[in-house]
């Protein structure tokens, strides 16, 4: 076909009404034209034979004679009776489609249940409710059906018509592959649960039966688009090109008998098949394959534009891809630090027995030595993603030079061992980094023991509160013999509250280290950070009596916790005035971002029943990774670690004078020495 012609036609067309009279006669006289213009071509170039094409044809009355119509019936085709313009005829769909939409979910849920009840008879209520809704539905949409044609249509009219027609006919064809796909897949991928697993009829039974909700939306697609493409036809017909029915009827038989064969080979082999998943895998992929070749070639016979680029609706899917690709990466457990982590050797520290009460939760350390050292770890912050890889290896790397300068007999981190924070990190696992940490340190061999921090169980991480305990516990003492993890917990406010009692050769106590957790977010808005629960205060307050009682004295404690009390933001506000109430021993606090001392807004008790109690004389927290500063304020030190992080705070990967940690040095009679351990110190 000449564009010429069918561009000339169109444009001697414009001003006609399209009815069904008026498209036969236009395919009639398209038909006569390109007729004249081949005899014209075998006696003139192509531009002469259009030219004397167009002198000759110039006009509607003239073409419509080259095609045996006369003057009147011209006449006639411009005053064809009442047209419908393509503004209240595209309101009329829209009104239709909703009512459609509505009539074949409803639809599709009626089969669905209807089915279940055949086997359970228990949904009848429900599923008569649905047909009663599909009823009243129907009878709404059957308003659209009965509505009069009009005689004829505007052009916007006519090809918005048409769009809809090659809309609806590529839709029915796609749903009906979709329907067979997700049938056969559905019923295959149950089966096969039932042979691979030798699960009982009953069982396969009910679990299709539970699962038949998935059979919903190809139901639902098909219903739709048969129903679109009824009304579409009731307004004209003239858009039913030959062979479609056809087209229908051919990719069912494929997509039955591609499904069919699939079938027989999963039945005929499947003693040798041992994952029947990746058969039904591939095989999807492959019938996927066939429906794309068709939709690109075959289609177009009963199309009048096959492929229509939708710039918006393409932009709006690759934009849905990428996010859903972004999140899963997101969400991907990833162990690129495992070669560094497997190069890791063991550090030698002191001799030592660690028992573990099942009832209590509470570990024991019972050291030969007068001393006893502790390394204070924070915010590590591992991404566990390969955006964060080169921060997490320099962390991991920190951390080793730390506890290989050191030798301490523990280590205690105060949260933020992981920072899931999507876009931040490239990442929301925060299971991995823990799992990479826990291999890590076990490598090392010596105990540690954690305290949650804000970061650990963000609301957007992939692993909730519980399960990361569940893993935690997974990793602990009776499996790598240096997590000291509870698997007994107190039944008060906080994902891990724990004690450990370091005692001497001879079981006094040394020293009791309480690990209590500062909670992370209150809810009441965007990093509104929460504090230690009054019940967390009575659990330490009993816990710290029971020793007393047992010892015969005021036994010596410790505190560790992640988010500061606001006595931290006292005792430096005093430190500021240069008051006496306070002690300076060594730091600075160099926090900008937010606020210098970062706490709760809300109070917690610890502080005044630290002071009551007279037993806790030393506590430490993280959290502000610029903080540093140890003071003593009413007789308790108060003491930020030095932060290892690489990743979380905006440049904080090229500043180090506040990355290192802290040695706390126990001595047998409850005495304790405290040295801050840049790592610019000890970096080679």
């Amino acid at each position: 076909m000449e564009p010429r012609i069918h561009k000339l036609i169109n444009i001697l067309f414009e001003d006609i009404p399209y009815s069904e009279e008026t498209f036969q006669a236009q395919n009639n006289i398209q038909s006569a034209l390109d007729a004249e213009y081949e005899a014209l071509r075998s006696s003139a170039p192509a531009g002469s034979a259009f030219e004397l094409l167009f002198e000759k044809y110039h006009s509607l009355p003239c073409l419509a004679a080259l095609a045996g119509y006369t003057d009147e019936d011209v006449k006639k085709w411009r005053t064809c009776g009442e047209i419908q313009k393509q503004k209240p005829l595209k309101k009329e769909f829209a009104r239709a489609r909703r009512w459609f939409y509505l009539l074949s979910i409803f639809a599709a849920l009626t089969l669905s249940y209807l089915f279940i009840s055949i086997w359970q008879r228990q949904l009848i209520l429900l599923s008569a409710l649905c047909a009663f809704l599909t009823l009243l539905t129907d009878h709404r949409c059957k308003r659209f059906f009965s509505k009069e044609v009009p005689a004829g249509y505007d052009t916007g009219a006519f090809l918005y018509l048409r769009a809809l027609s090659d809309q609806y006919r590529k839709r029915k064809m796609n749903s009906i592959f979709i329907f067979f796909a997700v049938v056969f897949l559905f019923f295959l991928s149950q089966f096969s649960l039932s042979w691979y697993s030798n699960s009982k009829s009953a069982e396969v039974v009910e679990n299709i039966l539970a699962s038949l909700y998935a059979l919903v939306l190809p139901l639902y697609l098909c219903i739709k688009n048969t129903l679109c493409l009824h009304l579409v036809r009731q307004k004209m017909t003239l858009f039913e090109k030959e062979g479609y029915k056809k087209h229908l009827l051919g990719i069912s038989i494929f997509s039955a008998v591609y499904w069919l064969l699939v079938t027989a080979v999963l039945l005929i082999f499947k003693d040798s098949i041992r994952y029947p998943g990746n058969l039904l895998f591939f095989a999807g992929l492959l019938f996927s394959l066939f429906v794309l070749l068709y939709n690109i070639t075959f289609r177009r016979r009963v199309t009048y534009q096959n492929i229509a680029v939708n710039k918006k609706r393409i932009a709006f899917f690759t934009c849905l891809a990428l996010f859903a690709s972004l999140f899963t990466v997101l969400q991907k457990d990833t162990w690129y630090t495992q070669p560094y982590i497997n190069s890791i050797p063991v550090v030698t520290h002191g001799e030592q027995s660690i028992s573990y009460n099942e009832l209590t939760g509470v570990y024991t350390i019972t050291t030969p030595s007068q001393d006893f050292k502790i390394l204070h770890l924070t915010d590590i912050h591992l991404g566990g993603s390969l955006y964060s890889l080169r921060k997490d290896l320099k962390a991991l790397h920190a951390v080793y030079q730390e506890i290989a300068h050191t030798h301490p007999d523990l280590v205690v981190v105060t949260g933020d061992l992981t920072f899931p924070m999507g876009i931040m990190s490239m990442s929301l696992n925060n299971s991995a980094p823990v799992g990479q940490f826990a291999a890590f340190m076990r490598n090392i061999g010596i105990p540690w023991a954690f305290t949650y921090g804000n970061h650990d169980t963000e609301s957007i991480a992939t692993t909730s509160e519980k399960d990361l305990n569940e893993l935690y516990k997974s990793f602990s003492y009776k499996t790598s013999g240096n997590l000291l993890y509870p698997y007994t917990q107190p039944d008060i406010t906080g994902r891990n509250n724990q004690l450990i009692e370091i005692r001497n050769s001879d079981g006094s106590l040394m020293q009791a280290l309480f690990l209590i957790d500062s909670n992370a977010y209150t809810g009441a808005g965007i990093n509104v950070y929460d504090y230690i629960h009054d019940d967390q205060v009575d659990w330490y307050a009993k816990e710290v009596a029971r020793l007393c009682r047992e010892e015969g004295r005021t036994i010596p404690s410790m505190a560790f916790f992640h988010i500061p009390l606001q006595e931290y933001r006292t005792a430096y506000e005093l430190y500021e005035q240069e008051s006496d109430e306070v002690t300076w021993f060594f730091g600075e606090n160099g926090e900008k971002m937010i606020d210098k001392i970062c706490c709760s807004d809300y109070p917690s008790k610890l502080f005044d029943t630290m002071l009551e109690l007279g037993s806790t004389k030393a506590v430490f927290c993280g959290h502000d990774h610029y903080n540093n500063m140890s003071l003593e304020y009413k007789g308790i030190r108060l003491t930020y670690g030095m932060s290892i992080d690489y990743l979380a705070m905006p440049g904080i990967e090229h500043d180090t004078a506040q990355r290192g940690a802290e040695l706390i040095t126990l001595h047998a009679d409850g005495s304790f020495d405290l040295v801050q351990i840049p790592l610019t110190s000890i970096s080679k």
